[in-house]
């Protein structure tokens, strides 16, 4: 008997349309089903979902063909037989095998719950065959033993994990230009984002660019949009194609608000609105904030299409049942390119991390021919920190661009303290005087007592205008503003409500590890984000008050300042580099923290300070409420700059499959900073840039997206769905978890590959136990080329590579044999490179990772 798997592990979401299923044959719900013993379950089925029954029924039809023009033609000559093409992937058959489908799995809750209440809320159909449901345990425990079931799994829970950037990465000068120029870079290429939904109005999605031209429409896309009264007809364009929103889990559980939430695809968060500019937001849309116009906003495909799948909503976050209807939907509409922004804050339990709801759901993605870009996690930067596991999975982790808006304020001591803050100038040439908020009190004796966090510059009615009026009023900084109990926005409010010239924040020691992103400031004003700085400015002014010998009460406030102001962009900065709470590899690949043979991340792109399109209801930063563009950082930031430039490869090259794309992307990247340095790492959460350190694969996976050379990658690695099929059955004790998910007995599989033999473009081996050899194979795309090989190997270990010097033409395909020896036992994690260099100008890059090495005894 197949017992049910209690799965229950949380995910941080960065970056969908659903329905109740109306054949249930439930009445008097609430009074039937125990909320208390009830939950959602993921069922997934044997039987094979509607893709692939398409795909097995195409390829029928073609061996068929080709059977009949083998036997009637002489001698069996096929030379001159063109093979037929698979047609599209949202064909019109797939409407009958989803009627088929969705009535077979009504059929199977009606006669195994005989009786009992239960909600349907989505039947997965395209790229797996199951069904989301709402069951007390004792009813999952029924449907586990159908033989019918495959896997059933406890739903879990999901949350939140540019006007320059494309500048920095090269594309005006680079990509663009080679392929046309930004009129029509990714133009026929759909990007679907999995998200907080997207704010139609936004010029950032309108279906005529800043040029005038329209959009044409993607023959090979099938999705609607949704028409509700948040999300009213017209909505959609040529540019914005698809939008869904699904929330049946949350829903069931009684926590969606759908005043706050949105019951539709429209964005009441602003998250999902600016991950899907960064990758495809209109050209030339001026990014003006508190009146300022801080340069013109660029998507990195801008004339890329947009679909987006709305699965995560302000309040609550959101549910992987959801998520998986909205993968599941966004492949039958014919995306190209899905962008998640979606980890688990723990690693799945079982056999392997790779194993669950989401990675299945994407490896199916990936044989329907969609490239699938996550996140990372916010979770580094300590190591084994990754969040996003399996191999057919291009997880992005997080960098620095050498744009930084700085802002300073100048003491009267003639100290000056760096800080953030997009903020004016004080008058050039001029200080002011500074006022604390706590020496600023109507009732000094009972202002503090009656409101500890009085300082912090929240309610107008507790000043004394007449000290404030005229002066920089400090005010403190403390973790009620992480938590947005206070607003940087209410402050700016109340000082200027009390006439003040300007506004201090110092940092309240007990914030640690938190990024404060540049904030918008109506006023002159400065954010100071070190403790140890806060503690300079505050030893200045108390230092300069003048206080009555008897009373001690202030009668001088001798301390001054002016603020040189944020709003200006400084590009000298030193990137990119590693952000502290980008996760780390190496991958784990089970919950024992065993290291998986799989580099991760696969690359990093720009993630820190993005300025992005944001929706006019947008309440997840309280500072860019009501403004067009909003600044965030994260690794939800870094995910769809990637998915931009996949989107430029696969308009380049529609043949491309999903791990064609990803080699592009991984063997052409960059190892070293725009000022020729090694790329460095931050490594701590406290004082980051004072941990630098140079970033190794685990840190940084191939290296810093290069968009122009992935255009030309020259050689690619291929790694077919058949490959990580057999992978996952190279897996010790799999067998039974890979035949429930996907249906394939790994007893009867050809071979098994274990992971450092994995076609990827890196090798990775956790435990090299004397001597082990690995393969790779290459196929050129590019014309004839020679390649010598180069060689660092790692620390501790020989390397050896065959052949050291070879030609390849057109189309071919060549082995690549490595032999890695270790020569030093250690459990230390030591990193090479093997550089491939052609004589047309192509180069090659596979990083090598070594963690375990076991020495043979001589």
């Amino acid at each position: 008997m197949r017992g049910v798997l209690m799965v229950n592990f949380g995910v941080f979401l960065l970056f969908c349309f659903g329905f109740l299923s109306n054949s249930f044959g439930q009445d008097n719900l609430d009074s039937d089903i125990n909320s208390t013993s009830a939950s959602v379950y993921i069922v997934t089925l044997r039987r094979a979902p509607t893709f692939h029954l398409l795909q097995q029924q195409e390829e029928a039809k073609v061996k068929s063909v080709i059977d009949k023009h083998h036997q009637g033609s002489k001698h069996g000559d096929t030379s001159k037989f063109t093979k037929p093409k698979l047609k599209p992937r949202n064909m019109s058959k797939s409407h009958y095998w989803r009627s088929s489908i969705t009535q077979a799995h009504d059929s199977l809750l009606r006669n195994t719950l005989k009786g009992e209440k239960y909600i349907k809320l989505y039947s997965f159909h395209y790229l797996i065959n199951g069904f989301a449901v709402f069951v007390s345990s004792q009813q999952a425990e029924k449907l586990s033993r159908r033989k019918e079931v495959a896997n059933i799994v406890l739903d879990f829970s999901v949350r939140t994990a540019t006007t320059y950037t494309p500048q920095f990465m090269g594309l005006p000068k680079g990509a663009w230009v080679k392929e046309g120029g930004y009129e029509t870079a990714g133009e026929g290429i759909v990007i679907g984002f999995i998200d907080t939904g997207i704010d139609p109005t936004h010029p950032s999605f309108n279906g005529t660019d800043t040029s005038k031209r329209q959009y044409p429409i993607p023959k090979h896309f099938s999705g609607v949009c949704e028409v509700t009264p948040d999300f009213p007809s017209g909505s959609c364009n040529r540019k914005l194609v698809g939008a869904r929103h699904f929330a049946q889990s949350a829903i069931t559980r009684g926590i969606f608000n759908s005043s706050e939430d949105y019951a539709s695809p429209f964005d009441g968060d602003g998250h999902g609105t600016h991950t899907a500019s960064i990758a495809a937001g209109n050209h030339g849309i001026s990014a003006v904030v508190s009146g300022h116009n801080f340069g013109s906003a660029s998507g990195i495909a801008p004339r890329a299409h947009i679909s987006v799948y709305k699965a995560l909503y302000k309040s609550f976050g959101g549910f992987a049942a959801d998520v998986v209807a909205a993968i599941d939907q966004a492949a039958q509409d014919g995306v190209d390119i899905l962008s998640l922004s979606i980890t688990p804050n723990r690693r799945p339990p079982g056999v392997a991390t790779f194993f669950n709801p989401l990675d299945m759901a994407m490896l199916s993605a990936v044989k329907a021919g969609i490239f699938v870009v996550q996140a990372a996690g916010n979770t580094g930067p300590s190591p084994k920190s990754m969040s996003s596991f399996s191999p057919w999975i291009f997880t992005v982790g997080a960098a620095s661009h050498n744009r930084v808006y700085s802002n300073l304020i100048i003491l009267g001591n003639n100290v000056t303290i760096p800080g953030v803050g997009l903020a004016l100038p004080t008058d050039e040439g001029k200080r002011y005087r500074m006022v604390s908020a706590l020496d600023a009190l109507k009732n000094k004796s009972s202002g503090v007592d009656k409101d500890m966090y009085v300082g912090e510059c929240q309610d107008y009615d507790s000043f004394d205008k007449d000290l404030v009026s005229g002066n920089l009023l400090i005010c403190s900084y403390s973790i009620r503003f992480v938590l947005g109990l206070s607003t940087i926005k209410q402050a700016l409010a109340v000082s200027k409500n009390l006439s003040a010239k300007g506004v201090v924040f110092y940092m309240d020691p007990y914030v640690l590890g938190f990024q404060i992103n540049p904030t918008p400031m109506n006023m002159p004003g400065i954010i100071i984000p070190s403790a140890e700085d806060s503690k300079v400015l505050l030893k200045y002014y108390n230092s300069s008050l003048e206080r009555d010998g008897t009373t001690k009460e202030i009668v001088r406030f001798g301390a001054v300042a002016a603020i040189a102001g944020g709003q200006n962009a400084n590009f000298s900065n030193r990137a990119p580099k590693i952000m502290y709470y980008s996760a780390r590899g190496p991958d784990p690949e089970d919950s024992f923290l065993n290291d998986a043979d799989i580099l991760k991340p696969n690359l990093v792109a720009p993630g820190n300070s993005i300025w992005g399109a944001w929706s006019s209801a947008a309440t997840d930063s309280a500072e860019f409420e009501g403004e067009k563009f909003a600044i965030m950082s994260g690794t939800s930031m870094a995910a769809p700059h990637v998915a931009g430039v996949a989107a430029l490869i696969k308009q380049k090259y529609r043949k491309f499959s999903p791990s064609a794309i990803a080699s592009a992307l991984s063997t052409t990247a960059v190892q070293f900073d725009n000022k020729g340095e090694a790329i460095m790492a931050q490594r701590a959460y406290a004082n980051p840039d004072q941990t630098l350190t140079p970033a190794t694969p685990f840190d940084m996976g191939n290296g810093f997206v290069n968009a122009t050379a992935a255009l030309d990658p020259g050689l690619i690695f291929d790694t077919s769905f058949e490959d990580y099929m057999s992978f996952l059955c190279g897996i010790n004790g799999s067998g039974p978890v890979v035949f429930n998910y996907t249906g394939k007995n790994c007893l009867l599989s050809n071979a098994t590959i274990i992971g450092p033999d994995l076609n990827l473009p890196s090798i990775t081996v956790s435990r090299l136990n004397n001597t082990r050899t690995v393969q790779r194979l290459m196929t050129n795309i590019a014309r004839n080329e020679t390649y010598s090989v180069g060689l660092i190997p790692p620390y501790g270990v020989s390397m050896k590579v065959s052949p050291t010097h070879f030609s390849i033409v057109n189309g071919e395909t060549k082995l690549l044999s490595v032999i890695l020896e270790a020569k030093k036992n250690s459990s230390i994690a030591s990193f090479g490179r093997i550089k491939l260099f052609g004589n047309t100008g192509h180069i090659v890059q596979i990083p090598v990772s070594v963690i375990v090495k076991i020495a043979s005894k001589r």
